[in-house]
């Protein structure tokens, strides 16, 4: 267990980091930035000399893998971090410093448990990309197949140990700080994350992912997801189907190929609300370097070590909100809040429908060029406040990947109406999923399921009824010292946090 005086030092490192590349100048220099704020974005960067130009890849890179998936997250916002940070992140996508060969074929033949030459005839020393966790080196198997073989980077488990450590103690103190930080509950968006992450470094796991939904997106035709070799695929290793085409961060290529961006951007909402909403299994890493435009006009993706999962309860729920938002019927999106209980039952469901109107109905049918995300982000961040809604550490992961999907789809085609594009399938599903008959079938489906167990139900109700809400369990949460800041040394404390916040709880959000 790292000691207190280590994680200070960490996220005073993290912070001055971010200080010395000019990353934080951008949030000093904002004039919507509380002043607060920008007195301990000062203290950050107190004494530390700072490029003309900031470099955000360089920084993130620096600090470790936690704050690059941030970056990657980032990367598809140009809307809200500009054109030229955007371009800027999208360094870290696929163009980190590879691990040398002399490493990566010794962890291979580990792995998999024999020789190199045994498995393939070809194997490219160079990779093709390096990421973050793993990087992808081409090859040909000896049965003739071309693969695209990817080995986790060495001592990548200790590395996320040791960030995921000093971040649960860093969101311990936060939230002891009490008030809207408790609200936002980060302790439990910290036990999320790190449950993610633990499957991330599971290879055979991602494997098993991206085989699950091979088989859930045959009903999409547009969308392709490789084919995996388990022969060659090992907890650190996975080798999958190559595929041939352009990766998505390479916008001129795409319109020299004769791709059109426009109907991309089509097949990734409908791909998206399909995973999300039909299938509730979902690949939640839906940025650039993960999606590949092939020579044929479908769209593949790759990367499939952060999925999320939904329940089907949760799942209507979603369609019913944004099928309600799309139709402008705020009352009904304010009432699946209540049924949900993402909103206390003692606030009013009108005046709630009210406050979503205010915010929905300026975006409501304008191009998604045309909104402002800010503006949007900061109405919802004031409901969520004014009506004391909690943090749903469940959901985080698919509000994640929904703003890095929207993100995605307005580097392609900044005109697309996402609304417009998406309103004919969710129409269609709500109305399968939510006729009389489809009602009638599951109430009789739940009244047989009641009966089954009602004799363990009676004995033991409170330990079997399922919580409200349709949320998992929550993760266990490490027991942390919240260390006492009676004086000076609490805004000392909170100052290198905030200094920090880039590489840590921000990147979850």
């Amino acid at each position: 267990m790292a000691s207190t005086l280590l994680h200070l030092s960490r996220l005073m490192r993290w912070g001055r980091t971010l200080a010395r590349h000019g990353a934080l100048r951008g949030i000093e220099n904002d004039p919507l930035t509380p002043p607060h704020v920008k007195r301990l974005l000062r203290i950050a960067r107190f004494g530390a000399r700072q490029p003309a130009k900031p470099d955000y890849a360089a920084a993130l890179q620096e600090i470790g893998p936690a704050a690059i998936k941030l970056g990657q997250a980032l990367a598809t916002r140009p809307d809200l971090v500009g054109e030229e940070a955007a371009e800027n992140l999208l360094l870290l996508q696929d163009n980190l410093p590879p691990a040398p060969f002399s490493v990566v074929k010794p962890a291979v033949e580990k792995a998999l448990g024999a020789p190199l030459e045994a498995l393939f005839t070809e194997f490219e020393e160079e990779p093709v990309g390096a990421a973050s966790i793993a990087q992808v080196h081409k090859a040909v198997t000896t049965e003739g197949r071309t693969v695209a073989v990817k080995v986790l980077r060495p001592g990548i488990e200790e590395t996320f140990a040791d960030a995921l450590e000093t971040y649960e103690w860093a969101a311990a103190q936060v939230e002891g700080l009490g008030g809207e930080a408790t609200r936002l509950r980060p302790r439990q968006v910290i036990a999320h994350f790190k449950q993610w992450t633990r499957r991330e470094l599971d290879l055979q796991r991602e494997a098993a992912s991206a085989s699950e939904l091979r088989e859930n997106m045959v009903a999409e035709p547009g969308f392709y997801v490789p084919e995996i070799d388990w022969r060659r695929t090992a907890r650190r290793v996975l080798t999958m189907e190559w595929l041939d085409g352009t990766k998505l961060t390479r916008k001129k290529q795409l319109r020299e190929d004769g791709h059109d961006v426009g109907q991309l951007s089509r097949i990734l909402v409908r791909a998206f609300l399909r995973q999300a909403v039909v299938d509730g299994f979902f690949h939640a890493d839906l940025h650039q370097g993960n999606l590949i435009a092939l020579p044929d006009g479908r769209l593949a993706a790759v990367d499939f070590g952060i999925m999320g999962r939904i329940d089907r309860q949760a799942r209507l729920w979603l369609a019913e909100i944004l099928y309600g938002l799309i139709t402008g019927n705020y009352r009904r999106v304010a009432e699946i809040h209540f049924e949900a209980q993402y909103v206390p039952a003692h606030h009013s469901v009108d005046e709630f429908a009210t406050a979503l109107r205010a915010v929905g109905e300026p975006i409501r049918g304008l191009p998604v060029k045309d909104i402002s995300i800010g503006r949007m982000l900061e109405g919802l961040f004031s409901i969520t406040r004014d009506f004391d809604m909690a943090t749903q550490p469940h959901l985080l992961l698919l509000q994640k990947t929904m703003v890095m999907e929207e993100g995605v789809v307005v580097s392609l085609d900044p005109d697309i109406n996402m609304w417009e594009a998406a309103e004919p399938f969710l129409t269609e599903w709500v109305r399968s999923e939510l006729g009389p008959e489809t009602v009638i079938a599951d109430k009789l489906t739940a009244l047989r399921r009641t009966l089954e167990r009602l004799p363990r139900l009676i004995d033991k109700i409170d330990a079997t009824y399922p919580e409200p809400g349709g949320a998992p369990p929550m993760p266990p949460l490490p027991e942390v010292k919240v260390i006492e800041r009676p004086n000076l040394w609490g805004y000392v404390l909170t100052a290198l946090i905030a200094g920090a916040a880039g590489a840590g709880l921000v990147a979850l959000l």
